[in-house]
Order: structure tokens, then C-alpha cells, then sequence
């Protein structure tokens, strides 16, 4: 063991050589990418992490350090990079303020990686038995140099069952002089007896606001000249982590090198497009024009776009309209010009709350679709078809958005197609021919005859006195009387009637009747065939001589 220890040990050491003979000679300079060149060196230099910076330093400082440590968080918010700065940091022969100096040996032996106080594992490729059991091994030497032996698992919840529980013991209770950092981007998948033996720090996602000063910063730096519009599309299109940010960044700039990066250059290299066309996908999309959307999505795709960046960003222009929507103050959270968010608030006055809700909950299933879709287009043409025609959908954000269009097409006079009229009138003459059935004679005493005839006085008024999604529901059904359930609406809609039954409709119908009337009424619905006759409702106690049965009032 000890000879494997000083065979690594000796392999670091003449890397660490090479490297510093290359690059003090300068036969071979490599290129050293952006997010590598500005890894922070000090707690200071981190960006976005505040209050775990603050807890870290704060326990160097006072020499409250803990054994084991769990960094969790989303990918390139600095959890690999804060561990390697506490590496430093506890073994740093002069630290400042909990920082490490960065100059004494120790850190400048562990920042080259020759340093074997310092472990790298990467649990995704070292996830086995084995390797946990020859950190086992190893934790029992002490330190060669510094104070601590400090193991960084990377993507921790990688291990196997088996590599956990061969964990346990030492994370328990390793040595003195050993520290584990175990950091991971998904912390579901840690093992309950893992995180209990550990401290734990949730990193957060970087603010688009940190990562474009940072990316300022760093442009002015490099002498690279950018528009704000593009700084700031780049730190929203990392998605709070500034690893990507920096990746996005230099791709940019490897393209348009030489020259001033603007919106326009940032756009065509990520494969995004500008909140124009979705201005313009929006009109189309409320005016029903299919033609026009699947033209827009021709002159998308023959720029190269990216899709599903493209439906990702639709849906976030559709959350900057509700946001208008819905918040008096909507510009001190949305980060963007005068002219767009007035655009905006012009084009959040076009759509109503519950057909925007819808809009951005089918993007929202459409984005995580996308990603392993064979045909992307056609499922992006698709749901701009779905949000187009609700009438391809039953939930009940498309129900209200069909009763709003048959609402506008009633207030500005019902056009028919002519093929719909000829239908309608063969389907007639062919119900003409159905014997109808026979008809029902429902007799009722004094008092139950008195509630329905005045029911039935005032039907259509009732009607039109409820919401526009009830009233709609009950438009063309008819009062009648069941038998064993008392007063019954009839509906020739069997939709309308499973609508009406659902969400509680029904029973604040009754209660709206009872407050109406200053009467309990019982109501219960039925769906009637067109082709059914209607029961004959007639007043049981007849008057004498008179032997007429009394009707359905017209």
C-alpha cells in the first residue's frame, strides 16, 4: 500500500514538472477555457454562494471544522470549486480570513494536483466496493504535509447500494485528520443514513443579474467588446449557472472573434431567436391563422434554430405576459427594455388569464417532449395546432376557451358552412323517418306542479343570470320532472351535462335557486337522445269536469 502511495505520488509530481517546463519555455501553450481560467481561487472570488462562503470561512477561522460535508445543488453553481478553496483553505500554512493564501507550498502543491493530502474521486466512473474499501485503506496514514486528508466525491449519489454502506463507518467516524466533501445534483439519491453523518449545504442557482457582472467582468478583462443586450441574453440562457454562462460566453466569442459581440451574434450562435418572432407567433396563434404559424416555424427552421430552445423561450416570453397580467409592478421583475415590456403590456390586454394558463401549460409539455423526439418539428407544429383549435382538447382550460369563441361567434352572429347546413338537413329528414318514442305522462301533486311551472316561467331568465361557463353549459336544456329525483334538467349535450355535474356546479346552482326564490328546490340532470320524446308533465289533482291534461309550457 505504501508503495502504490509513493508510486502516485511520484507520477503527480513529474506532471506538475512538465507542465511548468511548457509553459516557462512556450514550446506548447495550451489554450486554457474561460470557466477554467476564472475558477476562483479564494472564498472571496465566488459568486452567488454568500451565506456558504460566510459558514465555511467562519469555521476555518474559529477551527470548528466538520468531517464530512454534502454540497448539493444544480450543475456549475460551485460546489467542486468551494471544496477545492476548503482543501486549500484548511491545509493553507497562512490563511487570510479563512481564505487560503495561496502562495504557501501546501496550496500551491494542491492547486497543481501533486499534492496527496488532496483525493479527487469521480463517483460516476469509481462507484464500486472496491474503491470506497481502498479509501478505507487509505485514511489510516496521516497526512504527509498539512494538517488534513481531505476526499472530494464527486456526483456522490453514483455509488452503488454496496459502496454506501462500505462508506458509512468511515464517515461516521473517520480520523482526526480526514474530511470528506461529497457533492452531487441530485440529493434524492443519497441514502437517509449518508446525509445524516453530514453537513449539509444547499448551493442555489446563480441570479442572472451575478452572472452578468461577472460576465462583464470578465469580457472587460479580455478585451472582448458587448452589447448589455447580449451579456444579459447569455446569463438567462445559463439558466443559473455560471459554468455554463462562461461556456456560452466563449462560444460567442471563438465565433465572432475579433469583432464586438451584439444580441444579433449571440442569437445565431446559440440557436435562438428574437422576442420578435414570438410577438409575431402569438398573433398568429390568437387569430387562428395555422397558415401563417406553420410559415413562421419554415423561416425558423431554415435559420437553424434550435427548437427546443425555442419552445423554451416561447414559454418564458408567455411568463413575462402573465406576469403583466397579474402584477401591478410586473417591470421590477422582468429584466428588459421600455420598448419590449410596452409591446408587452400591449400584447397582455389581447389574451385573457385562462387561455394564457393553457397556452404555457402545453409549451410546458411540449418542452420536456421535445428533447427525445425523433421529429421535433412536427410535434412543435402540432401543439401550435392544439393551441389554435382547444376543440383537439376535454380538459377544462380548453372547454372555457370553446365557450368564449361560441360566446363571440353568438354576440357577432352565427356563421354556418355550407357543408355543415347540408349535413344538418339530411340528418333531419333521416331522423324524420325514427318513429318517435313513447312519450312518458308524469303526474305531479298541487305543490310540486306550483315549483316547476314557476321554474319553467323563468327558465331562460335563470339561465341568463348565471356565469358565463354555467350559463353556457345550460343554454338549450329544457325543465322537466323526473319521477324518483324531482325537478330535472334535461341536457341534449352529454358533455354539457358530465360538465355541469363536476367542480361543485350543481349543488351552488340549487343553493343560487334557494337564495333566488326563498325555496328548497331538488335538481338533479338527465341526458335526453334528440330523437327521445320529453315526458308530459300534467297536475295530478285534476279539476272537476275538466278532463284535460295540462303540458309542457312553450
Amino acid at each position: 500500500m505504501e508503495f502504490a502511495l509513493l508510486f502516485l505520488y511520484e507520477r503527480r509530481l513529474k506532471l506538475a514538472v512538465i507542465e511548468i517546463i511548457m509553459n516557462e519555455t512556450g514550446e506548447i501553450m495550451a489554450y486554457t477555457a474561460l470557466y477554467r481560467k476564472w475558477r476562483p481561487s479564494r472564498f472571496e472570488d465566488v459568486k452567488g454562494q454568500d451565506p456558504i462562503v460566510r459558514t465555511l470561512k467562519n469555521q476555518i477561522t474559529s477551527g470548528r471544522i466538520g468531517h464530512a460535508y454534502l454540497f448539493c445543488g444544480t450543475r456549475g453553481t460551485g460546489k467542486t470549486t468551494i471544496a477545492k478553496i476548503f482543501a486549500r483553505a484548511v491545509n493553507c500554512e497562512h490563511p487570510i480570513n479563512g481564505s487560503p493564501c495561496n502562495q504557501c507550498a501546501a496550496c500551491r502543491s494542491i492547486a497543481s494536483g501533486a499534492s496527496m493530502n488532496v483525493v479527487e474521486i469521480d463517483a460516476a466512473s469509481n462507484n464500486g466496493v472496491d474503491n470506497i474499501r481502498e479509501i478505507r485503506d487509505e485514511v489510516k496514514y496521516s497526512p504527509t504535509e498539512g494538517n488534513y486528508r481531505v476526499y472530494i466525491i464527486d456526483e456522490v449519489h453514483m455509488l452503488s447500494a454496496g459502496a454506501f454502506n462500505a462508506l458509512l463507518k468511515t464517515l461516521e467516524e473517520p480520523p482526526s485528520y480526514v474530511i470528506f466533501i461529497l457533492a452531487t445534483t441530485e440529493v434524492h439519491k443519497i441514502p437517509i443514513t449518508v446525509l445524516s453523518r453530514c453537513q449539509r449545504y444547499d448551493f442555489r442557482r446563480i441570479s442572472n443579474a451575478v452572472i452578468a457582472e461577472q460576465i462583464i467582468f470578465l469580457l472587460k478583462e479580455e478585451n472582448v467588446e458587448a452589447e448589455e443586450a447580449a451579456v444579459r441574453y447569455v446569463a438567462k440562457a445559463a439558466d443559473g449557472s455560471m459554468r455554463d454562462a462562461l461556456s456560452l460566453l466563449e462560444q460567442c466569442i471563438s465565433f465572432y472573434y475579433g469583432q464586438k459581440l451584439t444580441y444579433d451574434n449571440v442569437l445565431d450562435v446559440l440557436g435562438a431567436v428574437d422576442t420578435g418572432v414570438f410577438s409575431d407567433l402569438l398573433r398568429g396563434i390568437l387569430a387562428k391563422d395555422v397558415t401563417g404559424c406553420i410559415q413562421l416555424m419554415d423561416k425558423v427552421m431554415s435559420q437553424g434554430r434550435d427548437l427546443g430552445q425555442f419552445v423554451t423561450d416561447f414559454t418564458w416570453y408567455m411568463r413575462n405576459l402573465l406576469l403583466v397580467q397579474t402584477s401591478e409592478h410586473a417591470e421590477d421583475a422582468l429584466d428588459m427594455s421600455s420598448e419590449s415590456l410596452r409591446s408587452l403590456k400591449e400584447e397582455a390586454e389581447m389574451i385573457d388569464i385562462d387561455t394564457l394558463m393553457r397556452y404555457i401549460r402545453v409549451c410546458s409539455e411540449l418542452s420536456s417532449n421535445i428533447r427525445y423526439a425523433s421529429s421535433k418539428r412536427v410535434l412543435v407544429e402540432m401543439a401550435l395546432i392544439r393551441l389554435m383549435k382547444p376543440a383537439m382538447e376535454s380538459d377544462l382550460e380548453s372547454l372555457k376557451e370553446r365557450i368564449r369563441e361560441l360566446e363571440e361567434r353568438f354576440e357577432n352572429g352565427i356563421v354556418v358552412n355550407s357543408r355543415k347546413q347540408d349535413a344538418a338537413s339530411v340528418t333531419t329528414r333521416q331522423e324524420s323517418k325514427i318513429q318517435p318514442h313513447e312519450t312518458v305522462v308524469v303526474e305531479l301533486t298541487e305543490a310540486q306542479y306550483e315549483d316547476y311551472k314557476q321554474l319553467n316561467t323563468d327558465w331562460n331568465k335563470i339561465i341568463g343570470q348565471q356565469s358565463k361557463l354555467v350559463g353556457s353549459l345550460l343554454r338549450g336544456t329544457r325543465l322537466s320532472y323526473d319521477k324518483t329525483k324531482g325537478l330535472c334538467i334535461l341536457f341534449t349535450d352529454a358533455f354539457a351535462e358530465k360538465m355541469m355535474n363536476e367542480q361543485g356546479r350543481m349543488e351552488a346552482f340549487c343553493q343560487w335557486l334557494e337564495q333566488t326564490y326563498q325555496k328548497t328546490f331538488v335538481v338533479s340532470t338527465k341526458y335526453m337522445d334528440s330523437s327521445q320524446a320529453q315526458p308530459q308533465i300534467v297536475r295530478g289533482n285534476r279539476i272537476p269536469g275538466i278532463e284535460m291534461d295540462i303540458g309542457i309550457e312553450e
